[in-house]
């Protein structure tokens, strides 16, 4: 979809920087397995990593990615942020997201609060200002420690 003409080496090229092989590798015709209606399913972190697969084949210098990471579980979420790093290199990534770990990494973070624009910098600086971003980080930090039945 992203690049008609790509090759197959090209294709497996941008499946290995998504992340992507091990879905592949358990597909029954790999690469060439028919995905969605009539065809095998994936969960949603899995298509969230093909659907950046098909970033990284087309190869635009910007990207804008919004909520991301709002299906995957914990263990797609860490390849999708792998993933996030070979996606973004040499590129700009604009990311919307409300998850604290999809965005505490990036350049420049912009708190909005109803609508406005409250607070900016990096992870640092934004915890540095004891803000609202401070707060929210704090409360992520809190509910990631919660433990049931411990």
């Amino acid at each position: 979809m992203a690049k008609p003409d790509a090759s197959e080496e090209e294709v497996l090229e941008a499946l290995n920087k998504a992340q992507c092989m091990d879905i592949i590798d358990k597909l029954s015709d790999g690469i060439h397995t028919v995905i969605g209606e009539k065809g095998t399913y994936l969960s949603g972190g899995e298509q969230q990593r093909i659907t950046i697969a098909r970033a990284v084949l087309k190869d635009s210098p910007i990207l804008i990615l919004d909520e991301a990471t709002a299906f995957a579980d914990p263990d797609n979420e860490a390849k999708v942020q792998a993933a996030f790093d070979e996606l973004s290199k040499d590129k700009t990534l604009i990311m919307i997201a409300h998850r604290m770990s999809t965005v505490m990494n990036a350049d420049r973070i912009y708190v909005l609060d109803k609508g406005s624009l409250v607070e900016s910098g990096n992870h640092e600086e934004l915890m540095n200002q004891n803000g609202l971003y401070r707060k929210l980080f704090d409360e992520y930090t809190k509910s990631i420690e919660w433990k049931v039945g411990a």
